[in-house]
């Protein structure tokens, strides 16, 4: 059996007034993510790492930030064309564990729902797809509040 990793990594700029979607969900806070599409840094990142592993590339490669049709696309969209991408070189998620940086707002509680909608757009397990959140503690852009943070690591495999 071929089996490959990929890590993905992302970040955008935090404002007020925009939306703040993470791992496919809307969340409620006084700031959104800044980006082309709708912003989404977690899905963002798996996507970044689903093709790294599948030595594919990137996201921006893929889903051009300069292609007016994708301006404020839905991040689940992207994932699922993703997933297309690598299914069609003959490969299939073995599992991600992933990571979202932010210090407000806590996320705690959202996260079963965010494996949830994950694993519906990617058609796999839940179980398969792990999502933890941290802060840095006031460090950084992402403890000063300007910004968010995932990164993803993937396993996928030849089926």
């Amino acid at each position: 059996m071929k089996i490959r990793v990929g890590f993905g990594y992302d970040v955008h700029r935090l404002g007020e007034g925009e939306e703040l979607w993470i791992g496919g969900l809307k969340v409620e806070h006084t700031k959104g993510s800044i980006g082309h599409s709708d912003g989404d840094v977690l899905i963002h990142a798996i996507c970044d790492a689903l093709l790294g592993a599948a030595n594919m590339r990137d996201i921006g490669f893929h889903f051009p930030d300069t292609d007016p049709t994708l301006k404020g696309i839905d991040s689940k969209v992207l994932l699922e064309k993703t997933m297309q991408l690598i299914r069609q070189e003959g490969y299939e998620l073995g599992n991600i564990d992933s990571t979202i940086a932010l210090e407000r707002p806590k996320l705690k509680a959202l996260i079963p729902e965010m494996q949830s909608a994950l694993a519906r757009v990617m058609r796999v397990d839940v179980s398969d797809v792990a999502i933890k959140a941290t802060t840095t503690e006031k460090l950084g852009f992402v403890g000063e509040q300007l910004g968010i943070a995932a990164y993803a690591t993937v396993l996928i495999q030849k089926v």
